[in-house]
C-alpha cells in the first residue's frame, strides 16, 4: 500500500501509538558523527544567519513556523536549534511520513514525532521543546508561486495544544529552502502530464493518490537534483506566552484570534529576512551566484 492512500492510517492502532510516545520520550539529542557532519555541511554550502534568538525563553516552548519546500527545512533548522541556541524542539510530522517502520524509527531516533494530539500532550507532559509547521504537507508541496506563504487553512490544534499546556509559541520564519529547487512541473499539473501518464502506467500513480500534497517536479543546481546553495536566514519573532490559558477551553474565536496574531509574526519574519537576503546578496561569490541560477 502506498503511503500516500488516504485509508492509510498510521496510529489506527492504539498499542503502535502508545510505542510510538514511548519512543519519542526516551529519544535524546542526536550526538552522532551523522549529525556533526549534518551541521557543518549546512553551515558550509547554506551559511545560515540566526535573528532574534534573544526573544526565545529559556522555559519550553512550542516553535512554529512556515514549512518550505520538501520539508527541507528541518535538515537545515534542527542541526541550528541543537548546535547554535542550544534547544532540542521535538518536530512533528504528518502522519504518513510514520507508516514504513524503517522511516519511522529513522524519524524518532533523531527525535522527530508524529503530529498527534495524544503525542503532543506526552512531550508537553514531560516539559520539552516542540516544533510544528501547521501548514503540514500542503505546505511542503506548494507552488513556485506561493513560495514563503503560509497555507494553514483551518488549523488551530497547535494553539489549542499550547493553551491547555500553558506553553509559550514561539514565531519563526526560514527563508532558503523554499528556493533550494526550481519546478519543472507543479504537483496539480503532474498527474495530467507526460510524466504523470508515465508514473500512471507504472502504478505510482492511483485512484486513491491523494494529489491534494503530490509534490512538483523538482530541479536543483545546474539542472540535477541537488539543491541550489541558496543562504539561509532563520528569525524569531515576538513569543506569545499561554500561561494565562492554563487548562483552558478556547472558542473558535479566541484560537482564531491567537493563530493569526501568530501568523503575523511570521509573515513578519519572512518579509524581514527576504528584504535582508536582497541586502546581503552582494557577498555571494561568481560560484554561488551560478549553482543557484
Amino acid at each position: 500500500m502506498s503511503i500516500f492512500d488516504k485509508e492509510h492510517d498510521p496510529l489506527a492502532d492504539r498499542k503502535t501509538l502508545e510505542k510510538h510516545i514511548f519512543k519519542a520520550l526516551q529519544a535524546k539529542p542526536p550526538q552522532s558523527l551523522d549529525f556533526e557532519l549534518l551541521y557543518r555541511t549546512v553551515k558550509h554550502i547554506f551559511r545560515p544567519e540566526i535573528y532574534g534568538r534573544e526573544k526565545i525563553p529559556d522555559c519550553p516552548c512550542l516553535f512554529v513556523g512556515n514549512h518550505s519546500l520538501f520539508a527541507l527545512d528541518g535538515g537545515v533548522i534542527l542541526p541550528l536549534f541543537l548546535k547554535e541556541l542550544g534547544r532540542f524542539p521535538r518536530a512533528m510530522g504528518d502522519r504518513f511520513l510514520f507508516s514504513v517502520a524503517p522511516i519511522a524509527n529513522l524519524l524518532l531516533s533523531n527525535g522527530l514525532v508524529m503530529g498527534h494530539p495524544k503525542v503532543c500532550s506526552a512531550l508537553m507532559d514531560d516539559q520539552q521543546d516542540l516544533l510544528v509547521f501547521p501548514g503540514g504537507a500542503f505546505e511542503a508541496v506548494k507552488p513556485s508561486t506561493q513560495r514563503y506563504t503560509l497555507q494553514w487553512k483551518e488549523r488551530y490544534g497547535f494553539v489549542r495544544m499550547a493553551a491547555k499546556y500553558g506553553y509559550t509559541i514561539v514565531p519563526f520564519g526560514l527563508v532558503g529552502p523554499d528556493d533550494f529547487y526550481s519546478h519543472l512541473y507543479e504537483g496539480h499539473d503532474l498527474p495530467a502530464s507526460r510524466a504523470g501518464r508515465l508514473l500512471s502506467s507504472l502504478g505510482i500513480l492511483t485512484n486513491n493518490t491523494r494529489t491534494d500534497i503530490f509534490p512538483p517536479l523538482p530541479i536543483g543546481s545546474l539542472g540535477t537534483l541537488l539543491p541550489k546553495p541558496q543562504r539561509c536566514y532563520l528569525g524569531f519573532g515576538e513569543p506569545l506566552d499561554l500561561s494565562n490559558l492554563l487548562g483552558k477551553k478556547l472558542g473558535k474565536k479566541l484560537l482564531r484570534q491567537l493563530r493569526d496574531k501568530v501568523a503575523r509574526e511570521i509573515e513578519k519574519q519572512l518579509a524581514e529576512l527576504l528584504v535582508i537576503r536582497v541586502i546581503k546578496k552582494d557577498e555571494d561569490g561568481l560560484l554561488r551566484r551560478l549553482l543557484t541560477i
